[in-house]
């Protein structure tokens, strides 16, 4: 096939309960400039299976045991020809059956995007709407924008291969956070495209380790902004996260 646009990654393992939705979503996109490509890892169930029911929409699959899911993501960036990368992970889908069309007719007006990015609805595991994410994306991304927390959901960002580094192993959690941070550093223009590009199964990995999150994220952003900058970005965040609370009340 011609060099895609997009590789589409999912990552799963022992998934039979959501993969087949992620596959569906992939599968109805009205726009086919993508390879999808599904990292496996050794599953035991019956996500194999339900795999091989949509042949026609994977271009490549490997099915092995990993030391993890951010191992599992590396293989999936080793293997992707196409321009940018697109983690849409097992429980996650696209959007819309048309949000592939929409970014590349994007790209058509913004060839030398090095990163498109959007909105996050968030699902239950029944597929019910759950609303938008809390931590919306900012109407202009950059790296500094990274100091109030991760403010665009993994799934929600397209990052040109080039820049898109490794996953650090060493980060068991903030891993996604970090590769982020990185791409954001790199990147010479960064696309919003003022769109919800996926919909995000709201059990995520990240979420159910909070505290290893945040310890880890902190490490990174005195690494990459500096101690001062980072104490006052918590500040922020702390008095945000309250000023949330009262109005709860």
């Amino acid at each position: 096939m011609n060099t895609p646009l997009i590789s589409i990654i999912t990552v799963v393992y022992n998934s039979e309960k959501y993969i087949e939705g992620t596959l569906k979503s992939i599968q109805n996109q009205t726009c086919k400039d993508f390879e999808y490509i599904i990292i496996d890892g050794d599953s035991k169930d019956n996500t194999l299976s339900i795999i091989q029911r949509y042949q026609d929409v994977v271009s490549k699959l490997i099915s092995e045991t990993d030391k993890g899911l951010y191992d599992a993501m590396n293989k999936g960036l080793q293997m992707a020809k196409g321009q940018f990368v697109w983690f849409i992970n097992s429980g996650d889908k696209i959007y819309a059956d048309n949000t592939v069309e929409n970014i590349v007719n994007l790209y058509a007006d913004n060839p030398t995007a090095d990163i498109f990015y959007g909105q996050t609805q968030l699902i239950d595991e029944n597929d019910n709407i759950l609303g938008m994410r809390k931590k919306t994306a900012p109407d202009k991304l950059n790296k500094d924008s990274l100091k109030m927390g991760l403010m665009v959901c993994h799934q929600s960002i397209l990052v040109k291969k080039t820049i898109a580094d490794n996953y650090n192993l060493q980060l068991k959690v903030a891993a996604d956070y970090l590769w982020v941070l990185s791409a954001l550093e790199k990147a010479h223009n960064i696309v919003n495209t003022r769109q919800i590009l996926s919909r995000y199964l709201e059990n995520g990995f990240s979420a159910n380790n909070q505290f290893l999150a945040n310890r880890e994220r902190l490490k990174v952003m005195i690494e990459h902004y500096g101690l001062w900058s980072t104490l006052c970005s918590h500040v922020k965040i702390t008095l945000r996260y309250l000023l949330n609370k009262i109005k709860e009340k």
